[in-house]
């Protein structure tokens, strides 16, 4: 069911990107972010879209607008802030080969063409997650390259993964750093009691109350519900194309729109699709009947 603007949190994909990519907000905003969670000081910064529009409902990870934020001053540093309360299994067992996906990403983008290694800017990949991403019950995993054979070996590849996990109670964490993560999951004003924090919550406010940014949200919903409509008759399709491509190993088309009731005209247009497309799947045929409908 789709929330209004208003209820949503800082671990909703659309929020967070919103306010990062909001005018006059978003650079406070990051900065005010990265100084609890890292106490990291940063004067000037500015924000690097990776694609063209969010995508992403409220309550799944989705294709949404990939943001990070780059430091200006010196070689700078690369902060890519991600919300993820995605704990499907299958996602949750990838997560590590996922953000290792971000880390190249990140470093094709900060590298010219022609540029020396030596410029390859420090990548930090921050995940705030809503689950427990490694079963340790700690409120932050910092994951960095080492040697096996010598772990005190410095060997310092510029990379760097924090999971932040919101209900965390193993590790050190000063108090602010955990009272925005409670924040981060249920936005709402009686979780933001320091000054820093009441002062995220007004940013929040501000860009859930704009016209705009509501306009998009409804896009973005209608956008998901029209994906998921068409992902329901791909599924409905592909369980036909099942049932004819079985069939017509010994039914002629006239037995098999008997049996099964679908029509004749229908089950050979499958079958042509089948024919000329001998390695696709059931759902890849379906997409196709679909595209051509």
């Amino acid at each position: 069911m789709k929330r209004k603007l208003e209820q949503l949190n800082l671990l909703d994909d659309f929020l967070f990107g919103s306010i990062l990519s909001y005018p006059e907000i978003g650079e406070e905003f990051c900065r005010k972010i990265l100084k609890i969670l890292l106490n990291v000081d940063m004067d000037r910064l500015h924000i690097v879209p990776q694609k063209v529009y969010y995508g992403s409902d409220t309550d799944r990870h989705g294709a949404r607008l990939d943001v990070y934020i780059e430091e200006e001053k010196g070689t700078g540093t690369i902060y890519d802030v991600e919300p993820d309360k995605n704990d499907d299994r299958e996602l949750k067992l990838a997560l590590p080969r996922r953000v290792r996906f971000y880390h190249s990403k990140i470093d094709g983008r900060s590298l010219k063409a022609g540029d020396d290694y030596s410029k390859l800017k420090q990548v930090i990949v921050l995940r705030i997650m809503s689950y427990d991403p490694f079963g340790r019950d700690r409120v932050l995993y910092t994951i960095r390259s080492k040697c096996e054979e010598d772990p005190d070996m410095d060997y310092d590849d510029g990379a760097a993964t924090c999971f932040f996990y919101t209900k965390g109670k193993k590790g050190e964490l000063s108090e602010e750093a955990r009272e925005l993560l409670r924040y981060m999951e249920d936005s709402s004003a009686g979780n933001a009691q320091s000054e820093r924090l009441k002062e995220i919550h007004s940013m929040v406010e501000t860009v859930r109350q704009d016209e705009e940014v509501a306009l998009e949200y409804m896009k973005v919903y209608e956008r998901e519900q029209m994906i998921e409509r068409r992902g329901e008759k791909i599924g409905e399709r592909r369980g036909e194309i099942k049932v004819v491509r079985n069939m017509s190993k010994s039914m002629t088309p006239d037995q098999i729109s008997e049996a099964s009731g679908l029509e004749r005209e229908y089950i050979q247009k499958i079958l042509m699709h089948i024919r000329n497309n001998p390695e696709e799947s059931d759902a890849g045929i379906a997409a196709r009947i679909l595209a051509g409908d």
